[in-house]
C-alpha cells in the first residue's frame, strides 16, 4: 500500500436538489450499527488498526443503497454522478470508469473520534466483500502483499449535515504527515479521492458534556417516526429520541476504475484471480520471512487468534492527529 496517491478532488453542490437525500433517508430505514459488518472483536481490531479495541457498539447506522445494481428506488441519478465520474477518472488516469455502491451513513451523538484513522475496505481480483469478511480485506490490503491483484477504487464522501462539527479528517499527505481537515460549512459538498489508500476518520459529533450512549447492540436500530422524528429501538424500547437536525449525514459513492480495456478484460474474465489458499499460502510465507510463527488453522477465514497475528503484523493506523474538538 502506497503512501503516494492524489490529493482529494474537492466538489460544492453537489446535489442539484438536496432535498432528495432526505427523502431518501426518511424512507429507506430501518438502519443498524456499522458494526455489524464484523462477525467478531477481532475483525474489528482488524479494520480498526488496534490490537487492544473493544468492538463499542456507537450510534452510527449505515444504509446500503447500491451495490452492483440499485438496491432502492431513486438513487441511479447519485449512482451514475457525472461529476463523480469525471473526479475519479481524472484520479486514476482512468480510461473505465464504473460505480457499483451508494450507501448512507447516519450518526446521531458522536462525541468521541473513530478510531485513529482507517482506510477503506479495498477489493482484489477474485477476493471481495461479498464472498469473504472486510476485514480479511483490510488486512490484505495494508500487507501490500496483493498489489497486483488489486482493484482501484475511487470514493466521493458527500455530506448533508448542517452542524459545524462533525467533519472529516484526511491524511492527504501520508498518515506521518499532518492531516486535513474538512468541517464547517459543508453541507452539499464532497471529497473524492483514493479512500483504501487514504487514511481518514470521522470528526465527532455533539458534545462530550452530552454523555454516551452506551446500551446499543447489535440488533439497535434507528428508525423514522415521521414529521422529522427518529429514536433508536432495541428490543421493543426506545433508547433515545431525536430529530432531524441532530443527525449528521454522510453518503458514499465508488467506483471501479481501470487504466484501459486490458485492465477490465482481465478483471471481467477470472483467469488470473486471487484463490483464499493463496491468500494465506502468501501471509504464511510473510511471516515465516518475518520470523514470526503462521498457526495451523482448519478454518483460517474466521480463525480470531490468526486475524489478531496478521492485524498485529501488518494494520497501520497515522502518527500525527490534528486536535479534537470538545
Amino acid at each position: 500500500m502506497s503512501d503516494l496517491f492524489r490529493p482529494p478532488i474537492k466538489f460544492k453542490n453537489v446535489i442539484e436538489n438536496p432535498s432528495r437525500v432526505r427523502d431518501l433517508i426518511e424512507r429507506n430505514g430501518p438502519y443498524y450499527p456499522v458494526q455489524r459488518y464484523f462477525s467478531n472483536a477481532a475483525q474489528y481490531r482488524a479494520l480498526a488498526g488496534s490490537d487492544s479495541a473493544p468492538m463499542l457498539i456507537a450510534p452510527n447506522f449505515r444504509g446500503d443503497w447500491a451495490y452492483e445494481e440499485a438496491l432502492i428506488e431513486g438513487i441511479d441519478p447519485i449512482l451514475h454522478h457525472q461529476g463523480f465520474q469525471k473526479g475519479a477518472a481524472e484520479l486514476f488516469d482512468a480510461e473505465i470508469v464504473q460505480p457499483f455502491s451508494v450507501y448512507a451513513n447516519i450518526t446521531w451523538q458522536l462525541p468521541f473520534s473513530q478510531g485513529n484513522g482507517h482506510t477503506d475496505v479495498p477489493e482484489f481480483r477474485g477476493v471481495n466483500r461479498t464472498q469473504y469478511p472486510t476485514p480479511l480485506l483490510s488486512v490484505m490490503g495494508h500487507s501490500r502483499l496483493f498489489e497486483a491483484e488489486r482493484i482501484s477504487i475511487a470514493t466521493a464522501v458527500a455530506w448533508f449535515y448542517k452542524g459545524s462539527d462533525g467533519g472529516f479528517t484526511y491524511w492527504a499527505k501520508g498518515p506521518s504527515a499532518p492531516p486535513n481537515v474538512h468541517e464547517g460549512n459543508i453541507y452539499n459538498t464532497a471529497l473524492e479521492a483514493d479512500n483504501e489508500r487514504m487514511f481518514h476518520r470521522v470528526r465527532p459529533v455533539g458534545s462530550r458534556r452530552k454523555g454516551m450512549l452506551t446500551e446499543l447492540t447489535l440488533e439497535s436500530h434507528l428508525e423514522h417516526r415521521g414529521e422529522g422524528a427518529w429514536r433508536i429501538v432495541d428490543d421493543g424500547r426506545t433508547l433515545a429520541e431525536m430529530r432531524w437536525p441532530d443527525l449528521r449525514i454522510s453518503l458514499s459513492w465508488k467506483a471501479r476504475v481501470f487504466p484501459d480495456r486490458h485492465a477490465l478484460d482481465r478483471y471481467v474474465d477470472h483467469k488470473n484471480d486471487l484463490t483464499i489458499e493463496e491468500v494465506f499460502s502468501r501471509f504464511a510465507g510473510d511471516l515465516t520471512k518475518k520470523g514470526i510463527a503462521f498457526p495451523e488453522s482448519t478454518d483460517p477465514i474466521h480463525d480470531e487468534s490468526l486475524m489478531e497475528i496478521l492485524a498485529q503484523t501488518y494494520m497501520r493506523t497515522p502518527t500525527e492527529f490534528e486536535p479534537l474538538s470538545a
